[in-house]
């Protein structure tokens, strides 16, 4: 659904990218979606970049040659211990905005589209099934009065584990946040809305990566780990590759949600 003779500024977010093959699939089909849906930004979620857990200077390089402005992560973005100081270092990279004072990085960040639209991405993470932390939708309300002194168009990526909690944020900040994408699951979901008050939402963008798999990861060793109990090796599949992801349209002097669409790309 578009408004009629309203040119909204296009954002393509992209679901968790498992890996080197979600890496290469990516590649493949990145510059096809922008083109194809007019696309201003890229905004993917990184934290499973590198082997599955965690983003390396040297994976992130390669999300931003192939046309990635901005990288999001979620409670993996640690998981490359000696990497994080100088991966968090780069203000495209973005870590949940609600650890507590004093870790590396930045929990938001702003873009500017060729056509000179300011954009503002918030990342947060969940609290429920996940690591006690701030609270999510207080800091939300905190950090969108602060972006909202930038730019009316504000994109959040909440990386949580409860569709409970996701909806609730999507409704909590309905108005306020140009868009609600959540992350973590891998699973993509087929809510995609526009709330009533404008704000785009959608419960997981899903994952990058192999579906020959479990939510990305080698489907034989990970049964062999809910049946044993016992540490597995964790594998990334190559086969039955897709992309998932989601296009926002939102309008730039308001900042409300002109349309959303899912993305499903086999590659």
């Amino acid at each position: 659904m578009m408004l009629k003779g309203v040119m909204p500024v296009k954002i393509l977010f992209i679901g968790d990218i498992i890996g080197k093959p979600g890496r290469q699939a990516l590649s493949r089909e990145l510059d096809r979606l922008v083109d194809r849906h007019s696309v201003d930004l890229v905004i993917a979620n990184g934290e499973n970049a590198a082997g599955g857990f965690g983003l390396t200077l040297e994976t992130a390089k390669e999300l931003f040659d192939m046309g990635v402005h901005c990288i999001t992560s979620g409670n993996h973005i640690w998981d490359k211990k000696e990497q994080v100081p100088l991966v968090l270092a780069d203000p495209r990279i973005v870590r949940p905005a609600n650890y507590p004072e004093g870790v590396p990085g930045a929990g938001s960040a702003l873009f500017t589209t060729p056509g000179g639209v300011r954009i503002a991405v918030l990342n947060l993470e969940g609290r429920v099934f996940m690591k006690y932390l701030e609270c999510p939708f207080r800091y939300a309300d905190r950090e969108i009065e602060r972006l909202k002194k930038e730019t009316p168009i504000v994109f959040v990526d909440f990386h949580a584990e409860a569709s409970s909690e996701k909806v609730a944020l999507g409704w909590y900040l309905d108005g306020r946040a140009s868009a609600v994408i959540g992350t973590h699951t891998h699973v993509q979901t087929a809510d995609e809305r526009i709330l009533t008050q404008g704000t785009a939402y959608m419960t997981d963008a899903g994952m990058t990566g192999s579906f020959d798999s479990v939510i990305g990861i080698d489907k034989d060793n990970a049964i062999r780990k809910f049946l044993t109990q016992l540490p597995v090796k964790f594998e990334i599949p190559k086969k039955d590759m897709r992309v998932n992801g989601v296009v926002i349209g939102v309008d730039e002097n308001t900042g409300k949600a002109l349309s959303i669409e899912r993305i499903t790309v086999s590659c």
